[in-house]
């Protein structure tokens, strides 16, 4: 089936009091929704939810990738940040790869696999704000991964991306091409080694299997015993570093959120390793400029200059700041913002942009779930670049993320490939609060895409009192490569504008300076699939959208 997307959503508001779970999967979000009929709180939910998308998504998300998470205590009026992300092998080596001949990451080797955060964190996010356990939240997952699910449409057309990369078949267009054993464990996730098309069937046992040991055995099935063993081997096999001492050694690590305020809201992201801070230092910028009052042209032009900042910050100082120290407090403050706000021309584009000195002077699924108590959960879960390596631990189902690729390979840059060291991540979920009270959960899954939807949906919220689903439905710009114009060297960015823009709009913003891209048809998934939950903290009403570039849904009760 070839599918067009033409994402003209018609879609209504869910509105529910009992709670509400929104994600891109519907399947996956009544799992998470029966979690909470059955008595569970907005973690147990989210971690249901997390874990079918792993059944019914498998080519984004799983227990091969890694997991943040934001939570609201309603009762203590909180916001804390779960990272669940992995760190690099201890033998992980920039002088190996060298000698390897690699002068970047390599993408789809062993060498791109960290240690998989992803079902620590489910499990520390329940021992701490949940209600259940694993082997309670894990069944509905459990029981599609062995008795089937039929495929929707979007995510089948994304399957077949991924089939030449799991099938690792010659003709494959990779830079660093491993083909492997005559029969990777990739078929596990394929039917007779072809994608399910759209509404076929699709079981997957050897996942199944692996949930059941997890719900079983908890975390330390997967950190120690049989599992790690075969998947050090499996990495291994491909190039890689990770052994078994590697995997007993992960840790999730609590935080606390970095945060903007931007006309009485607050933002909430997690701080780094993840890029979250772009997204704050975009905002923090743009609180300096009336958007609502201004054209379409000045405003999008003026958002689009925030973020190539925002970016030109994170992608220089975002790191493991457990590693190298990053001045977090200066990059996030307000006259750190109206430093860099003097950058913004109002009518030229940057054409470099290099970063600030404060102390001077690719697939992912989201998904949002709020109870009826008023806690909420906001979490994201990835492997990466669709399958990620593509590699599939044999026997097991699982499929190994790449996120270690966003290590670089210079020693004296902070985000510097070293042992036991977390890398930038791009994957981030975002809160907002308002008068001390939860406002929404919210998300926009995809690579760089994610801090620039946060920014372009807290305007549509709050600068333009839209809805959540009339937030979601508006078109999106996309600083496409964000690497790409930072630095005296380089031109400006290009600028990628989804179907939907004016053909007025985009003639000004190049007559300005930007280089534009524009996107139609099934290329729009690129804008990310985003949910947003908000909360009335009067009436205890949950009003949802859920992204009509995805296949889910918002679920109520």
């Amino acid at each position: 089936m070839n599918y067009e997307a033409a994402f003209r959503s018609r879609r209504s508001n869910v509105m529910a009091r009992r709670g509400i779970v929104s994600t891109s999967q519907p399947l996956a979000a009544q799992a998470g929704l029966g979690i909470l009929q059955a008595g569970g709180n907005a973690a147990d939910a989210a971690v249901a939810t997390a874990a079918m998308l792993n059944v019914v998504e498998p080519l984004s998300t799983g227990i091969g990738g890694d997991c943040f998470a934001l939570f609201w205590d309603a009762k203590t009026k909180r916001v804390t940040a779960l990272n669940g992300s992995g760190r690099a092998p201890g033998a992980a080596s920039i002088e190996e790869l060298r000698r390897l001949g690699y002068r970047e990451m390599p993408t789809f080797t062993g060498h791109a696999v960290n240690i998989p955060g992803a079902v620590a964190a489910w499990s520390d996010l329940l021992e701490r704000h949940g209600r259940m356990g694993l082997g309670d939240v894990l069944q509905p997952a459990i029981w599609y991964a062995e008795n089937g699910y039929p495929v929707s449409e979007l995510i089948a057309n994304n399957w077949r991306t991924q089939t030449k990369k799991l099938r690792r078949d010659p003709d494959w267009e990779s830079p660093d091409l491993d083909n492997g054993p005559e029969q990777p464990s990739g078929h596990e996730l394929l039917l007779d080694g072809r994608p399910p098309r759209a509404g076929e069937i699709m079981r997957i046992p050897t996942l199944g299997a692996t949930l059941r040991g997890i719900a079983a055995d908890g975390k330390d099935y997967i950190y120690h015993g049989d599992f790690a063993h075969k998947l050090s081997a499996h990495v291994q096999r491909y190039g890689g570093w990770i052994t078994p001492a590697d995997m007993a050694a992960h840790l999730s690590t609590w935080d606390d959120p970095i945060t903007a305020d931007y006309r009485g809201y607050t933002l909430y992201e997690c701080p780094p390793n993840g890029q979250g801070l772009a997204a704050i230092i975009a905002v923090n910028l743009a609180e300096g400029f009336d958007l609502a009052a201004m054209s379409e042209a000045d405003r999008v032009h003026t958002m689009i200059e925030c973020m190539r900042l925002g970016f030109a910050d994170a992608q220089q100082w975002v790191c493991d700041p457990r590693v190298v120290p990053i001045p977090l407090a200066e990059l996030t403050s307000r006259s750190y913002a109206a430093q860099r706000r003097m950058h913004i021309d109002a009518q030229r584009a940057a054409q470099n942009v290099p970063y600030g000195d404060p102390l001077a002077g690719s697939d992912t699924i989201y998904l949002a779930v709020v109870d009826g108590e008023g806690n909420a959960c906001s979490l994201i879960n990835s492997l990466y670049m669709g399958t990620g390596t593509g590699l599939v631990v044999p026997g097991t189902g699982v499929s190994l993320q790449n996120r270690a690729a966003l290590f670089v390979l210079d020693p004296d840059h902070p985000n510097a490939l070293a042992p036991h060291k977390r890398h930038y991540q791009t994957i981030i979920p975002a809160m907002t609060t308002h008068g001390g009270e939860l406002h929404a959960a919210l998300g926009v899954m995809g690579g760089y895409m994610q801090p620039q939807g946060h920014f372009q949906i807290l305007v549509n919220l709050v600068d333009f009192g839209m809805s959540p689903q009339m937030a979601l439905d508006q078109p999106r710009w996309q600083l496409t490569d964000p690497s790409e114009g930072l630095g005296a060297q380089q031109s400006g960015g290009l600028v990628g504008m989804e179907e939907g823009w004016s053909f007025a709009l985009m003639a000004e913003l190049a007559r300005r300076g930007h280089r534009l891209k524009p996107i139609d048809g099934y290329g729009r998934v690129g804008f990310g699939g985003g949910q947003i939950i908000v909360r009335n903290p009067e009436t205890g009403v949950l009003i949802a959208g859920s992204d009509p570039r995805k296949d889910g849904c918002a679920v109520g009760w």
